[in-house]
């Protein structure tokens, strides 16, 4: 009987250890944190919630065409604390922001900071955020609008 539970509990533990890199978060590594953009748009949508806020926005691109972009900061609980909330952004404002591109080039990237339209700016740096590269990024002059 004893060893029966000594093989549950290794057993048990073995699982346990095993199921914790799923808990693993992505972190930054879908974005290039060597340069930042920065792009002019109107919000369509501001979603406040957890595991990260997320900032939709339509940006016109050199063709006129206009591309959606989606944008994340870290969680509400972190981001009030630069000075961000729930109702910081509405549909309709015209923003410009500043963010790490994803590295496979889609209208997704990491906030890095936005400048509302009385130019207040909302910097995502502020406090301790995962993957804030120390000194800035250079600015690809290409893709500002």
């Amino acid at each position: 009987m004893r060893n029966k539970a000594i093989s549950m509990l290794a057993v048990t533990a073995g699982l346990l250890g095993l199921s914790l890199p799923l808990f693993a978060h992505h972190g930054n590594s879908v974005f290039d944190m060597t340069k930042t953009i920065t792009i002019k748009g109107s919000v369509t949508e501001w979603d406040w919630s957890n595991p990260h806020c997320l900032l939709q926005f339509d940006v016109k691109d050199e063709s006129g065409q206009v591309v959606h972009w989606i944008a994340e900061t870290q969680n509400p609980a972190n981001m009030v604390y630069a000075g961000w909330g729930k109702a910081s952004f509405k549909a309709g404002d015209e923003v410009s922001v500043t963010v790490w591109p994803a590295k496979n080039g889609r209208p997704f990237a990491r906030i890095h900071q936005v400048v509302l339209p009385g130019g207040k700016m909302l910097d995502a740096d502020k406090g301790d955020v995962p993957g804030h590269v120390p000194g800035g990024s250079k600015s690809d002059d290409n893709y500002k609008q």
